[in-house]
């Protein structure tokens, strides 16, 4: 009896002891290494202020007005434009830009000039008048407006008009002279003709105190039939003159082409010094 109760007991004590029983190699836990504590590093830490800093300074540079840093944006080189061929060559056509206030008498001198050297005298404002009138002109309410108000046409009109002139005398009279007259008036007019028309040779400044140009203005005025022969809009010309064309001047003279001639004397002598110049430009090309 005893014996069959120890035998039954053996297996509970094998079952037990095998349960319970582990490799001698492993263990549990080990003495060297932590299990981690689930507390954040110092780096992350500190990542995450610098993070949280510049997200600060960016909200308070919002409300302050201030601009915000933007992505740079890759630039990408263009290629450079080639500058525009001029109609005609400076060596075929001789173009001399006639400039000075409202009534120096730039037109009686263009006159004398055209009957002695051969030059095609092109006003532009008389070019700008024409195409006024003309029927079916697109650009004739524009034009009489700008006269009217004393003002400078847009350049782009008057340089098409001077540069369709051109071609027409040359292919009519085989002329190569021209005197364009009371143009250019800014100086971004006179570097966009001499690019897409001819550069020019000289300028010919006629100088002339306002008094006086003021008097023979007034005098036209009561037989030209003009709208801009009345004493508000020749103030105006005057002005449009002292703040926009004389400064053509000037840089014209730092290219040394400018030629002054005096014109508060006799129609006379004024000529007398104006073919001084031409005498001396023409001496020059032969």
């Amino acid at each position: 009896m005893f014996r069959s109760t120890a035998l039954l007991r053996q297996p509970v004590a094998r079952a037990t002891t095998t349960r319970w029983a582990r490799p001698t190699s492993w263990r549990a836990y080990s003495t060297s290494h932590k299990k981690p504590s689930g507390a954040p590093s110092v780096a992350a830490m500190l990542a995450v202020a610098s993070m949280g800093f510049a997200a600060y300074s960016m909200l308070v540079k919002s409300r302050e007005g201030q601009s915000l840093p933007r992505r740079q944006e890759k630039v990408v080189a263009k290629e450079p434009q080639q500058p525009p061929i001029p109609a005609f060559s400076p060596d075929q056509v001789t173009v001399v830009f006639v400039l000075g206030g409202p009534g120096a008498g730039k037109g009686t001198q263009c006159e004398n000039l055209k009957r002695d050297y051969g030059f095609v005298h092109l006003s532009a404002g008389d070019l700008l008048r024409e195409e006024q009138k003309r029927p079916g002109s697109k650009y004739g309410e524009l034009i009489k407006h700008y006269i009217r108000e004393g003002l400078i046409v847009p350049m782009e009109v008057t340089i098409a008009l001077l540069e369709n002139a051109m071609k027409e005398a040359m292919e009519s009279s085989k002329a190569t002279r021209f005197l364009i007259d009371g143009f250019p008036r800014k100086m971004d007019q006179a570097i966009k003709f001499e690019e897409v028309v001819v550069p020019s040779k000289v300028v010919l400044y006629f100088e002339c105190p306002e008094e006086v140009m003021l008097k023979r203005l007034l005098k036209r005025g009561e037989s030209s039939g003009r709208i801009d022969d009345n004493i508000e809009s020749i103030k105006k010309r005057f002005n449009v003159f002292k703040d926009t064309s004389f400064p053509v001047i000037e840089a014209f003279e730092k290219q040394n082409k400018v030629k002054k001639v005096h014109c508060d004397q006799p129609v006379e002598e004024v000529y007398k010094e104006v073919k001084t110049v031409f005498d001396a430009l023409f001496e020059a090309e032969k």
